[in-house]
């Protein structure tokens, strides 16, 4: 017997067994599972979630003087740089706008946005959290305080977002 015998008889093997059934008509598309895909953009959102509960917490309350303009500068750093921010000696790279944002979802695309300015040795950068409710305007500064790469911050000026923005300069300094 030759191969091609063999392969003739399994086909005919196959059509007897299958003789008598009906095709059957699909109606339904299974869904396929996809594992969602890992970018830059989700490693980044993971990490800045990471960073925003290691470095920010809700508890702490910082004290900021009511009568002026929100301003801070850490201890180790010139005390004269929240008044080179308010006179304009710098100039914001980055842009955050927190408008419409959770409270959770803020902290983390802050953390984002001092992560990425890091990356890009970026010294300044401008935080927009409006005003409203004054939940983002309370809680942001006190978030920042708690950053150790936040030198100093002041309410930004009005082209900038005046009392609803803060200029925040990071230090960017022996980082890598």
């Amino acid at each position: 017997m030759t191969e091609k015998s063999n392969q003739d008889d399994e086909i005919d093997l196959f059509y007897q067994a299958i003789k008598g059934t009906k095709k059957l008509k699909q109606d339904k598309v299974a869904p396929s599972i996809q594992k969602p895909k890992i970018n830059k953009t989700n490693l980044e959102l993971k990490e800045a979630a990471k960073t925003a509960s290691f470095y920010f917490s809700d508890d702490f309350e910082p004290y900021f003087a009511a009568d002026k303009p929100m301003q801070y500068v850490r201890d180790n750093v010139q005390s004269d740089l929240a008044k080179q921010i308010r006179k304009g000696n710098f100039y914001p790279d980055l842009i955050l706008d927190l408008h419409g944002l959770t409270q959770i979802k803020a902290k983390q695309e802050l953390a984002a946005l001092i992560n990425a300015a890091l990356k890009q040795n970026i010294e300044c950068v401008c935080v927009v959290h409006g005003l409203g409710m004054g939940v983002l305007k309370h809680k942001t500064p006190a978030w920042l305080v708690q950053h150790p790469n936040v030198k100093a911050f002041h309410q930004a000026p009005l082209e900038w977002g005046g009392n609803g923005a803060l200029l925040v300069v990071l230090d960017t300094q022996d980082l890598y």
